[in-house]
């Protein structure tokens, strides 16, 4: 669970760090790498929690 949050986070500040670096030389292949860095953090990190939520559930039933 730790190593996820650090993964998630770390991709997180990665996509923050790809707005800042478009921000800065304004090239839109920065802003390309950003959208695509959290597009597919958030895409894992849902895949994440409803594993999580499926475990649960398998214990309940």
């Amino acid at each position: 669970m730790a190593l996820f949050r650090l993964v998630f986070g770390l991709l997180l500040v990665s996509g923050l760090l790809c707005f800042a670096m478009y921000i800065g030389t304004n090239q839109v292949v920065w802003r390309r790498r950003g959208w695509l860095i959290v597009k597919w953090t958030l895409v894992a990190a849902l895949g994440f929690f409803a594993v999580l939520i499926l475990e649960r559930l398998a214990l309940i039933l």
